[in-house]
């Protein structure tokens, strides 16, 4: 196998590898958009609101936490958009260069 196919092999694996890093952390956000959620929904019945900072939990203004919560999730929605379009990206360069190898691959055999 000649060094341009290797590289683009080893190119390839490196971008299946973020890939994978990017699917992880991409679940991490969507499980911290749906806490964020959670706690929205319960908030909107509580009579009180607490906030856990650090190792204790506190008494805060109902509407502040409401408006942190909704800016919280606003940034997580976007962090997620960004990770799809970055994803898709690296997926399509991923599909590039796998045909870039499987062409190369079958030039070589003929």
């Amino acid at each position: 196998m000649n060094e341009e196919i290797q590289g683009k092999i080893n190119q390839l694996s490196t971008i299946e590898h973020n890939i994978q890093q990017f699917a992880a952390q991409k679940q991490q956000f969507q499980s911290q958009l749906v806490e964020v959620e959670s706690a929205e929904k319960e908030l909107e019945t509580a009579k009180e609101a607490h906030k856990i900072i650090g190792n204790i939990m506190v008494s805060c203004d109902k509407e502040t936490l409401q408006k942190e919560l909704k800016e919280k999730k606003e940034m997580l929605n976007l962090r997620l958009e960004s990770f799809d379009k970055q994803e898709s990206k690296m997926k399509e360069k991923a599909q590039e260069l796998q045909k870039e190898v499987m062409d190369a691959m079958k030039e070589k055999k003929e």
